[in-house]
């Protein structure tokens, strides 16, 4: 995946785009001293080497209406888990699907707009193997950007 390493310039472009991904590359160039085409190359040369994946918008689930936020725990069998992996990829309610270890193999996260759909669906899923459903009351961390450099994390 990755070619070269990445240097702090890199690291703070990373940060910078996970927090505003549509900031003109002039701002951003500001920010690390360097020219707008130095930086537009930096940032391809990221994304072709897989430490960028993609850009998109986040959305505030609530007002597109999607009231309920579950975190559904699934026992899938091994032998199962490709079945699963096909029919899961095309559930767009689904957000995140992580295999976990623990007594159960699947933590999935999904938004729905009530909970009779929560219910239709984990009756879907049943079909796997045996669920245990937390709802979501309230978030204190979205999904958020992760710091570029793992040696840099810093609390506030």
């Amino acid at each position: 995946m990755k070619n070269h390493e990445l240097d702090s310039v890199d690291h703070t472009i990373l940060n910078i785009l996970q927090q505003n991904a549509k900031l003109p590359l002039k701002e951003i160039a500001e920010n690390v001293y360097l020219s707008v085409p130095a930086v537009s190359a930096r940032i391809e040369k990221m994304e072709k080497e897989g430490y960028i994946t993609g850009y998109q918008a986040q959305v505030n689930p609530i007002a597109l209406g999607y009231h309920i936020k579950a975190l559904i725990n699934l026992e899938v069998p091994p032998e199962e888990k490709s079945v699963f992996y096909t029919y899961i990829k095309e559930c767009l309610n689904v957000v995140e699907c992580n295999c976990v270890t623990g007594e159960y193999s699947m933590v999935l996260e999904v938004l729905f707009p009530s909970t009779v759909e929560l219910d239709k669906f984990i009756g879907e899923l049943q079909r796997f193997g045996r669920t245990k459903t937390l709802i979501v009351f309230s978030t204190s961390v979205e999904h958020r950007g992760i710091p570029a450099n793992p040696n840099e994390i810093v609390r506030e």
